[in-house]
């Protein structure tokens, strides 16, 4: 007999009703059955909370929970702290999944995987394959081609503290996949488009024209915590590529910490 663990999927929503149908349709509809989906409500001002309700009358494997507005990361960990799955889905409430995404994961459970994530169509704004780069932890240390939606264990979250709760401009998915891989852990993408990322025409003016400042700033928050990490498989990158190699040596001789300004101005130059 095959085991069917409980799979947690976590939708967290902020002004995003209107988008919410669609996403927890996606999830109503999967093949896989043995699931529980956790609606948390961040303390948003529109009609999250009537939708939510709705569904979770409709079927009783939805549950809302209602919160205080504490941002992204607060939001999956508040729920992620309640579900009771042993693998845990991220979902934000304006993306969606195919019907297949669940099955397709639940065939890898058994080999080992720390995260397991597919193929990826942006929709909405614009419609076409998302072409991210393939896993690979040299590659983590630079940049995320692992987007949200990936299935990771629970305890793995527990392990590493859950989402950082201080990362509140962006770029939460890719600190907890460093903190989940950066010691070494297999990663399987399945070869299927299984995730859709909607992109907003609003969301692409920000990306075009977002706040710097707040950006490097995140970006050095990220590698002073991850410090270690961050040189031992950026270091191999900045040699090939840095043209002052002189300039280099010195910020391997002064303090660790300062090195985290460094490989922001060495991204910021070749728009890495």
């Amino acid at each position: 007999m095959i085991d069917s663990p409980l799979i947690s999927i976590i939708v967290p929503c902020y002004n995003q009703a209107q988008y919410l149908n669609e996403c927890l349709n996606s999830v109503l509809v999967q093949t896989y059955k043995k699931w529980e989906c956790l609606i948390i409500n961040d303390g948003s001002p529109d009609n999250t909370e009537e939708i939510a309700l709705q569904w979770t009358e409709k079927d009783s494997r939805f549950k809302y929970i209602k919160k205080d507005n504490g941002g992204l990361s607060s939001a999956r960990n508040a729920g992620i702290n309640e579900a009771l799955g042993e693998w845990i889905l991220p979902l934000d409430a304006d993306d969606k999944i195919s019907n297949d995404y669940l099955s397709l994961a639940r065939k890898e459970f058994e080999n080992n995987y720390t995260i397991i994530y597919c193929k990826a169509l942006l929709f909405g704004a614009i419609d076409k394959e998302w072409n991210l780069e393939d896993y690979s932890l040299e590659k983590l240390a630079i940049q995320n081609m692992i987007f949200c939606s990936a299935f990771f264990k629970k305890e793995e979250w527990g392990r590493v503290g859950g989402y950082d709760e201080n990362l509140r401009q962006g770029y939460e998915d890719w600190e907890f996949w460093i903190s989940i891989l950066k010691d070494g852990a297999e990663v399987y993408k399945i070869p299927q488009i299984c995730f859709f990322y909607r992109k907003k025409e609003k969301s692409m003016l920000t990306e075009l024209g977002g706040n710097e400042e707040k950006r490097v700033e995140t970006l050095k928050y990220i590698y002073r915590k991850h410090i270690d990490f961050i040189i031992d498989y950026m270091a191999p990158h900045v040699m090939e590529m840095y043209s002052n190699a002189e300039e280099l040596k010195k910020v391997y001789k002064s303090k660790r910490y300062k090195i985290g300004d460094f490989i922001v101005r060495f991204i910021n130059k070749f728009k890495i």
